[in-house]
């Protein structure tokens, strides 16, 4: 039974739609909106544009496969995932490695598994380091929910969930990811999240495994000859020997956290100890700050990240409203998982070894919820009288020159 009254309900999908403009119908869209989800949660959805398409499953609202040319004109397939859609509950059953979903109600990690707003504390639960913290919304997360289909065309699809106050987070949420293929050609992911009652932490992303390399030979079978260039990431988080935030914020230049300037490569400072706080280890897994130009600091035009493999030449260019990345060099991968079939390329199959990805996530500052002093509660706690919690990014792509 849902916990607020139908008009409440009715108000809030309104003002969605007003949100998501391109969703046509409303009545349709309300009726998706609030219904069980019914039929297959790992049928394939294909979009396509102009140079460009992917697939999409309900499961996680997640994306499975996306084709753009290569150098040479060749299509390439560059996200990590499986060839049959089942695999993925498999994988949230075994590895967990939330390939191409949606993650929330809050992303990333949280200190303790606690938070508190207005005088009220909020537990998760801990699914990670043997029940320390919770990790991408605790044990069943977005990532494990079956969104509903609301709307969809030939270049666009809506996903909606409905989450009724679970895994312990504060009140209800209504939540809608739009993704859109353009011809230039790119990928925008829209997720907009409007609380219906409570205050509420909001951090969701995506988190999709790329490898613009497509596994084409060799050097693409991991992405440490990639580049990597971020040119506002002048700050990192600090964090503890189990990831956690410590609450101070480290400068990255000179360091082997620093992308600021083009042309570094992924690989490049990979293995000099990144030593954070007893953290020990020759892989990236960090919350980048954004710091934005003034002008810009919720500009979702501004390109915050450029990510190229000299394997295809192919480059992906990223756009955000999002003030954080958190980069993820795929340290934990080792060749139990195949890559996709039209990802073989070389003679003997290949497997998605350590380094063989990275993860990009766009979303706010890890933990800020419990880091006051760091100011993140207008990017974090959104409420019924706030504005809905946004967080758009686009993915475009082209060819090195």
């Amino acid at each position: 039974m849902l916990s607020t009254t139908t008009t409440t309900l009715l108000l809030a999908a309104s003002s969605l739609v007003a949100a998501q403009t391109t969703v046509n119908g409303s009545d349709n869209f309300v009726n998706a909106a609030f219904k069980a989800f019914t039929g297959d949660p790992f049928q394939k959805y294909t979009l396509t544009a102009a140079g460009i398409n992917a697939s999409f499953i309900p499961y996680g609202a997640r994306l499975t496969n996306l084709y753009v040319c290569d150098q040479n004109g060749t299509m390439q397939d560059v996200v990590v995932g499986y060839d049959n859609a089942t695999q993925y509950l498999h994988d949230s059953e075994t590895n967990h490695t939330y390939f191409g979903a949606v993650v929330g109600r809050y992303a990333n990690r949280i200190k303790n598994g606690t938070f508190e707003i207005d005088g009220q504390t909020s537990t998760i639960p801990d699914n990670e380091h043997g029940g320390l913290n919770p990790l991408h919304g605790g044990f069943v997360g977005y990532d494990q929910q079956n969104w509903t289909i609301a709307s969809q065309t030939g270049n666009s699809i809506t996903f909606v969930f409905y989450d009724q106050a679970q895994q312990g987070f504060p009140g209800d949420l209504l939540n809608v990811a739009t993704y859109t293929l353009t011809d230039e050609p790119a990928w925008i992911s829209r997720i907009v999240s409007i609380p219906l009652n409570d205050a509420t932490p909001i951090m969701l992303a995506n988190h999709v495994y790329w490898n613009l390399g497509a596994f084409v030979d060799e050097e693409a079978v991991t992405v440490l000859n990639d580049t990597l260039y971020m040119p506002y990431a002048d700050r990192i988080i600090e964090v503890d020997s189990i990831l956690i935030p410590t609450g101070a914020i480290n400068v990255t230049n000179g360091t082997a956290f620093d992308f600021t300037k083009p042309g570094k490569q992924i690989g490049s400072s990979i293995f000099a100890p990144l030593d954070q706080n007893g953290l020990n280890g020759s892989s990236y897994d960090n919350a980048f700050i954004l710091d934005r130009p003034r002008y810009a600091m919720e500009d979702p035009a501004l390109e915050v990240l450029q990510l190229s493999s000299p394997s295809t030449g192919i480059q992906l260019s990223l756009q955000t409203n999002q003030q954080g990345l958190q980069i993820y060099t795929c340290g934990g991968q080792n060749g139990t998982i195949a890559v996709k079939a039209d990802q073989q390329h070389l003679t003997n199959t290949t497997y998605v070894e350590r380094y063989g990805c990275v993860v990009i996530e766009t979303q706010d500052w890890i933990d800020g919820i419990n880091q006051p002093q760091w100011g993140r509660d207008q990017y974090q706690i959104f409420t019924p009288t706030t504005e809905p919690a946004l967080n758009y990014a686009k993915y475009t792509f082209s060819t090195l020159n």
